[in-house]
């Protein structure tokens, strides 16, 4: 019987059951969307320009973007400013105008290219 050399002193094998990074990232994103909410409820955004700020599309973004700053593990975050992006096409294309046609379905294909490339290497 082979027995697989174990590293003790490495922290790797409970780095992939450590979930304090995920529940902290949660936790802010619970608080920032409670937050907005309440703001909201007493000066409502729409009144002073803002509109945008509680367009259900958007809480996907803070919720990206709170991911990718308190999770060690970057995926989660990429996967939802993947989907805001996707869920989002039109207005992307709207904001860049004409060259959009081509700037951001080439820009998804180089970074889905890029990130395929450094998970395969």
């Amino acid at each position: 019987m082979v027995v697989p050399n174990l590293n003790i002193n490495s922290l790797d094998f409970l780095q992939a059951n450590n979930n304090k990074d995920t529940y902290k990232a949660t936790a802010v994103a619970f608080i920032v969307i409670g937050t907005l909410f309440l703001i909201n409820k007493l000066l409502p955004f729409a009144s002073i320009g803002l509109p945008w700020v509680m367009n259900k599309d958007n809480f996907l973004l803070y919720t990206a973007v709170i991911f990718l700053i308190f999770k060690r593990d970057k995926s989660v975050g990429l996967v939802l400013i993947g989907l805001w992006l996707i869920l989002n096409f039109g207005l992307i294309t709207a904001l860049l105008g004409t060259m959009s046609a081509y700037l951001l379905p080439v820009t998804l294909l180089v970074l889905g290219i890029i990130l395929y490339w450094l998970a395969t290497r």
